[in-house]
């Protein structure tokens, strides 16, 4: 936040500011989360490039976003197969993949990355892309966890910079968080709000804070739950079972941290703790600390707080 009057300065005297009508996007980062966005951008007419390292995961790309596909017009063309197959034709249509990211933002609207959760990687990524885009083009992590103010920091359009968190599984879940910055224009975040209504979402608007919304009261959450069996208050089952039937919660929170990722879970906490070391809510767990050295991971691994065959 040190840079704050800075990045400000330096993003508004590169501007070029209006308020961009978002028709083509480039997605880098071709995993379940990139090509979930890709899907329903495309889904909702959007022309679409998918961007990663080698062909090989953009071909599995293309058909993981197929057989969504596939899965979505089996239910919904049941007795018009045929008008499930020409929707898929049209979907795919839109959607071309490429592994030159730098060639791949020179004529696009929006640059929307999905890949690692490493800030590093990030800003590298984005300041190479800064380079190249167009000046109008708007910029976007997808990022969870990590400060938009610390990814934007690498580039020189910090007013056209924003976060546009979507949430896993990306064609069922309806939420979209819309992150603005202090460097955010207006039109800017205009333009990544009415961009989440175009493809079909629920958009929230949010400050660039540790988690955003959802993810601020949903972590500290999980490893509260996690603290209270530590404490020996409750076993795991116990407030899962108190959770779901209590509070009417889908998941108990170690379910649920056993399908997002203990080492996902365990990444947030650290970073946030780094940030704010002084926040109890964002203390450390032993019982968590020592699952992941074990390479218990949770559902991906076999065993996390469960196991699983």
């Amino acid at each position: 936040m040190a840079f704050c009057t800075h990045q400000v300065t330096r993003g508004l005297s590169s501007s070029a500011v209006r308020n961009v009508i978002i028709k083509h996007i480039t997605i880098i980062g071709g995993g379940q989360m990139g090509a979930g966005i890709a899907q329903v951008a495309a889904t909702t007419g959007h022309s679409v490039t998918l961007v990663d390292t080698s062909e090989d995961i953009l071909k599995k790309s293309l058909q993981g976003i197929e057989g969504s596909l596939k899965r979505v017009v089996k239910k919904k063309f049941a007795d018009k197969p045929e008008a499930g197959v020409e929707l898929i034709k049209n979907v795919m249509q839109n959607v071309s993949i490429s592994s030159d990211a730098n060639s791949a933002v020179k004529n696009t609207d929006f640059v929307l990355e999905a890949i690692v959760e490493n800030l590093k990687v990030k800003q590298d990524l984005f300041g190479r892309l800064d380079k190249v885009a167009p000046a109008h083009t708007i910029f976007a992590s997808n990022t969870s966890s990590l400060p938009i103010t610390d990814i934007a920091s690498s580039t020189n359009r910090l007013d056209r910079f924003g976060g546009l968190h979507f949430f896993n599984p990306v064609p069922m879940m309806k939420l979209v968080e819309v992150i603005g910055t202090s460097a955010t224009s207006k039109e800017t975040f205009d333009s990544l709000l009415n961009f989440s209504k175009a493809l079909g979402k629920t958009p929230v608007s949010c400050k660039d804070t540790p988690g955003f919304i959802v993810n601020r009261l949903l972590v500290p959450y999980m490893m509260e739950a996690i603290r209270l069996h530590e404490r020996g208050h409750g076993s795991k089952e116990d407030i899962d079972i108190a959770m779901k039937l209590g509070a009417g919660y889908p998941m108990g929170p170690f379910e649920l941290l056993d399908y997002v990722g203990l080492d996902t879970a365990k990444f947030i906490m650290d970073g946030w703790s780094a940030m704010d070391p002084g926040n109890p809510l964002f203390g450390q767990s032993e019982l968590l600390n020592k699952l992941v050295a074990e390479g218990k991971y949770g559902k991906k691994t076999g065993e996390g707080f469960y196991k699983y065959k």
